[in-house]
């Protein structure tokens, strides 16, 4: 039987229009673990969205900080919990001039209108000061990861953070689709950009806490375990 896993993601406000857009592409809301109905973009097809969007669902809409990890040795949920809420209470949130609807590979995502330092320092102490709650990496975890094609520096975060996308490497994205199909991608992105769009007037968007997420088998959904707000 496998171990829980957790993660520490950016999840906005279970309250937000941002939150209520993402699980209603992604058909699922990490916080009741519930499915919820879909809402299809302009020009997609409802008969296939669900398989388009069956891989980010599995993790609930989310921005990873630290990707998902089981506890190490002598650690518990309660002390992770504990730590997450006190770390929470020294940071200051993060302003972004925006999110977009980018097609970041072969899947779609939200990153940042502009680049954010301030972003990128807050995810790498973020990965750094949850590191003492990690397992070592499984050997099996460790092997797929070294499929995907690693530049030297992406290869000794791996070994020194179980993930290879962090610090330097790290961009900041909220999946909304799955791998799409090359002649998918651009009427899909198109979709989501009205959506969204329509969802949100275009302006700065505030980071101002972080969530944990809790996978209890690597055959089930993460669900939003607790949000902590900065400060």
């Amino acid at each position: 039987m496998s171990k829980p896993r957790y993660a520490v993601y950016y999840a906005p406000a279970t309250e937000s229009a941002l939150w209520r857009f993402g699980c209603s592409v992604l058909g699922y809301d990490a916080l009741t673990g519930e499915d919820i109905p879909f809402a299809v973009p302009p020009g997609c097809d409802p008969a296939t969205w669900p398989a388009l969007t069956e891989e980010p669902r599995r993790y609930g809409f989310h921005a990873t900080l630290k990707a998902p990890f089981e506890l190490a040795d002598g650690r518990s949920e309660e002390q992770l919990r504990a730590f997450a809420r006190n770390y929470a209470a020294g940071l200051e949130g993060v302003a972004l001039a925006g999110l977009s609807v980018t097609a970041l590979g072969s899947f779609i995502a939200l990153t940042p209108s502009e680049p954010s330092d301030a972003l990128q320092r807050l995810a790498f102490a973020l990965v750094q000061a949850f590191e003492p709650f990690r397992a070592p990496l499984a050997q099996a975890d460790r092997a797929r990861r070294l499929k995907s094609p690693l530049t030297p520096a992406q290869h000794a975060y791996l070994e020194a953070y179980g993930y290879p996308y962090v610090g330097d490497a790290f961009r900041f994205h909220m999946t909304l689709t799955g791998a799409l199909p090359a002649d998918r991608m651009a009427g899909v992105r198109q979709g989501l950009e009205t959506a969204y769009a329509e969802a949100f007037p275009a302006g700065p968007v505030g980071l101002d806490r972080f969530a944990l997420f809790k996978q209890e088998g690597r055959a089930g959904r993460f669900r939003l375990l607790d949000s902590y707000p900065f400060g």
